[in-house]
This record gives C-alpha cells, sequence and structure tokens, in this order.
C-alpha cells in the first residue's frame, strides 16, 4: 500500500507546527490531523514574555496564529478530525480518525496535555486573570505581589521556588498535613523566608472583581471556612498527557508520557513524539518549538536514508 503522505502530524499545537514548517520545506507532503483549531494551548495563553525575539512580549493567539499560518504557506496539509488510534506494524502506516483514515511513512505525536483542574467555582473565570498553572510562564505578572501555590508535590514545591524569588510572599495550599515532595524540596520551601503554609487546608472558590483578589479556604480538620488575601492563584495538581490512543502502539511511561530518545523517536521505527505529550517535556513554547524542529527532521532521516 502507498503511503498518501511523508509525515502525519497528530495534533495541532506549537510543535506539530513547527514540525510542518521544517518536513514541508524539506519538500515532504505533511499533513496536520487537528481536532479543534490549530495553535494548541498557546491559543489559551496571554501575554508571553519569555520567548526570545519579542523583548516587549507577544499575545499567546498572535504567535499562535503567526505559525500556523507560516506552516500553512509552506504548503502545510490541515484536516480536522479526531484521530482514534494508529496502525504502525508494517512500512506504511495509519493513523486511524474518527473521519477517515490517513496513510503515511512516519508519524509525529505532538498531541500535547492539559493540566488537571480543583474544579472549584471561579477558576474558569478567572483563568489568565489570576489563576494560571505555569510559575515559570506567568511568575513575572505578579512580581511584588501575595500569591498562593495549590499543592504539594515536587511540581507545585519547584515552581513554588521559582516564584518565590519574584513575588512578595507565596502560600502553599496543601489538602493533606505533610507535603509530597521530595525532601530535599521540602527544606528548602521551609527555609524561605517569604514562603508560608496551610497544610490540610483545600480552596473551595476562587474569588475577586475582575482579576483575582481572594480565595475561600477551609480548614479540612476543622471544617472552617475563611477568606484569604491573593493577586494570583498557582494551580498543581497534576497534569496528563493526551495520549489515551496511543495504548499498545508505542512506550508510555505510568504517567502516560511517550518515551522518547534524544531525537524524538519512539521505540517504534517511524514514529516520533514531541512537545508535552512526550517524557520529560518542560512544557515550555521555546521547548515545543524545538522538539518539534528535532522531530521533523527525524522524520526526513528516517525516510531519506532508510
Amino acid at each position: 500500500m502507498d503511503a498518501e503522505y511523508d509525515v502525519v502530524i497528530v495534533g495541532g499545537g506549537v510543535a506539530g507546527l513547527s514540525a510542518a514548517i521544517y518536513t514541508t520545506r524539506a519538500q515532504l507532503k505533511t499533513l496536520i490531523v487537528e481536532q479543534l483549531a490549530p495553535g494548541g494551548q498557546i491559543l489559551n495563553t496571554s501575554d508571553i514574555e519569555n520567548y526570545p525575539g519579542f523583548p516587549e512580549g507577544v499575545l499567546g493567539p498572535e504567535i499562535g496564529q503567526r505559525i500556523y499560518q507560516q506552516a500553512e504557506a509552506t504548503g502545510t496539509e490541515f484536516a480536522i478530525d479526531q484521530v482514534i488510534g494508529l496502525k504502525v506494524n508494517g512500512e506504511t502506516k495509519v493513523v486511524v480518525g474518527e473521519e477517515r483514515e490517513y496513510t503515511t511513512k512516519t508519524i509525529v505525536i505532538t498531541t500535547g496535555g492539559e493540566h488537571n483542574k480543583l474544579g472549584v467555582p471561579g477558576e474558569d473565570e478567572f483563568s489568565g486573570r489570576g489563576v494560571t498553572y505555569c510559575a515559570t510562564c506567568d511568575g513575572n505578572f505578579f512580581k511584588g505581589q501575595d500569591t498562593v501555590v495549590v499543592g504539594g508535590g515536587d511540581a507545585a514545591i519547584d515552581e513554588g521556588m521559582y516564584l518565590s524569588r519574584i513575588v512578595n510572599s507565596l502560600t502553599v495550599v496543601h489538602r493533606r498535613d505533610e507535603l509530597r515532595a521530595t525532601k530535599v524540596l521540602q527544606e528548602r520551601a521551609f527555609n524561605t523566608k517569604n514562603v508560608s503554609f496551610k497544610l490540610s487546608h483545600a480552596v473551595k472558590e476562587i474569588r475577586g472583581n475582575g482579576s483575582v483578589d481572594r480565595v475561600l479556604l477551609e480548614d479540612l480538620k476543622t471544617g472552617d471556612e475563611f477568606e484569604y488575601p491573593t493577586s494570583g492563584v498557582f494551580i498543581y495538581v497534576g497534569f496528563h498527557p493526551n495520549s489515551a490512543f496511543l495504548q499498545g502502539t508505542v512506550a508510555l511511561d505510568p504517567g502516560g508520557h511517550v518515551i522518547t530518545g534524544i531525537r524524538m523517536e519512539t521505540d517504534t521505527p517511524g514514529v516520533f513524539a514531541a512537545g508535552d505529550v512526550r517524557q520529560y517535556s518542560d512544557r515550555q513554547l521555546g521547548t515545543s518549538v524545538g522538539d518539534g524542529i528535532t522531530a521533523a527532521l527525524s522524520a526526513y532521516r528516517y525516510i531519506t536514508e532508510g
């Protein structure tokens, strides 16, 4: 069976679009299959101040749209479809969508992931206006302010330590009576002067007027509820990659992330992964771009070098 495409990229976020720019410029017939609109999570990000080349910052939707337009201009094809599986046995591979199947020589998986949500009132309302899931992305917007980090694992404490160097004060809110982070991170947090803790507490609601100015906390031991002032709520209660459709196809770690090598190759020849869906991703705009480019070059070598 002859392949319809040289490269099919599953996911139209920044990693996928970046990969497509390189594969199409290498004269490889390329298709991006995306279930929604191309651009990915960057479309939900307001100001980006840490991406090289934009000293005044740039809006997430703006740079997402520009990358999409660039991929389209190079000749990338797009299909709106929900991918439900892959067939990777044999030289010609198949991306199985709900609408149709796409045959290809190589596959690049860039389906990203999603932060787990608290699921409390105000979380969606104030997203991007005080509620955030990334300190390294948004920390500077809260310089000199009082902030809250929700969670007690490594991500919460590690990002909290980054944030503590920027903000006036940081309060860690965690449901349990002790943190789950590694001991070295815990000791660092406990020894940081502007960091305090609300253990055995839970956020019940996020409140504000246009932007966040307080949270409603519950003391889980006494049942008492009270308002706690804050300008920012950084939520770290887990992250899940969008990889359910890959079960039994490529190797995944216990968290569902795709395991790749340094060239973004999976354990299945001709199948690559890039961006937030892969293991050890830093989940940054710049690293997603780099991952996508690396995966594209690896796909090119796979096709041309046999």
